[in-house]
């Protein structure tokens, strides 16, 4: 007889006691369905968590239950209404097996007909909760995949021409948020590759790839925020600006870079020009400046612009940070006035 087992949940976010149970299914399973809640527990939306287990888990049947009860209890109402959806979108097919660590175990298994699996009951092997990671994800990240952990951290970027002021306030931001920040990689590799101060457009596309990749790595030893200097947009423009053309692998890098950071900062060209030897002077500054803002507006990308002293760009930094909410709509912002309402 076929065995087909049964795991559900919110899954808000997905842990290693998620996954400890989601593994000992497959291996004792021919098939297993994993049926994911929407819920507002948590404002990760359903797309993402059910990501999370069909890149984890590619032989798991995943469904998604965007109509599910909300209500949880143990009385005989709310049992009935939670077994009565899970029979309803399992559309006929036969679990032969339940998998969990609920005290709804038993009685979603006998409305099944199906095995109870009780599975770490006790969290004896993962002392774990979504809970307990959503109050403090760092501190926990032990329990937590690194796809997952990448989604629960807000990536936060700077942009703007040379000198101005992008290194040093990442550097400020990471002390006094206790995180890490992401130095621009196409500087360091600049100066170990370049060649009368230029660099080919084949470069270019390894500064992207390298910069993706550590930063990638980084995210890691993130507390909440990563903060980062310089993206493949960036690169993309100084690409643009050297060689006139970018590679269709860096104009790739740079259209997923449109969103895969969910808040823009711009630093602007109001402080005084570092001129150093590297660097092509104060005007060229505030032509690339003009640049890179065309190329945000192109993009549709909303930014922040940051001037002043760097006490007044962490300022508006952390006024925005503090009405800011990962993946809520709710989030406006007017993008002539610089301004989050």
């Amino acid at each position: 007889m076929k065995k087909t087992g049964l795991v559900l949940g919110k899954f808000a976010p997905l842990h290693k006691g998620h996954q400890f149970m989601i593994e000992t299914a497959l291996k004792e399973m021919d098939e297993l369905i994993v049926l994911i809640y929407d819920t507002d527990v948590i404002n990760i939306p359903l797309q993402i968590r059910s990501r999370w287990i069909r890149n984890l888990y590619p032989d798991a049947r995943v469904l998604e239950a965007w109509d599910g009860p909300q209500e949880v209890g143990d009385t005989p109402e709310i049992k009935k209404l939670n077994e009565d959806y899970i029979l309803q979108r399992l559309e006929g097919i036969k679990i032969t097996h339940f998998y969990s660590n609920e005290f709804y175990g038993e009685h979603v298994s006998q409305a099944l007909g199906a095995v109870n699996m009780q599975i770490d009951r006790k969290r004896d092997t993962f002392p774990v909760s979504a809970t307990m990671i959503r109050e403090d994800s760092f501190r926990r990240k032990e329990f937590v995949d690194p796809i997952v952990y990448s989604d629960l951290i807000t990536k936060v970027v700077f942009v703007g021409a040379m000198s101005t002021g992008k290194t040093t306030i990442c550097e400020e931001l990471a002390r006094r948020f206790n995180t890490v920040w992401m130095p621009e990689y196409g500087r360091e590799y600049w100066e170990n590759h370049q060649i009368n101060r230029r660099i080919n457009a084949e470069q270019m596309v390894e500064i992207g790839r390298g910069h993706i990749e550590r930063e990638d790595k980084l995210i890691r030893e993130a507390n909440k925020y990563l903060f980062v200097d310089t993206n493949a947009i960036t690169t993309y423009m100084f690409a643009m600006d050297y060689q006139g053309y970018v590679l269709p692998e860096l104009e790739l890098m740079a259209l997923k870079a449109q969103s895969r950071y969910d808040i823009y900062f711009l630093c602007c060209d109001d402080i005084p020009y570092d001129d150093t030897w590297d660097r092509s002077g104060d005007q060229k500054r505030h032509i690339f400046q003009n640049m890179i803002i065309g190329d945000l507006k192109e993009r549709k990308l909303p930014y922040t612009e940051l001037r002043g002293t760097l006490e007044n760009r962490i300022n508006t930094v952390q006024n925005v940070l503090k009405k800011y909410s990962k993946y809520d709509n709710l989030n406006k912002f007017n993008s002539f006035t610089d301004r989050w309402i």
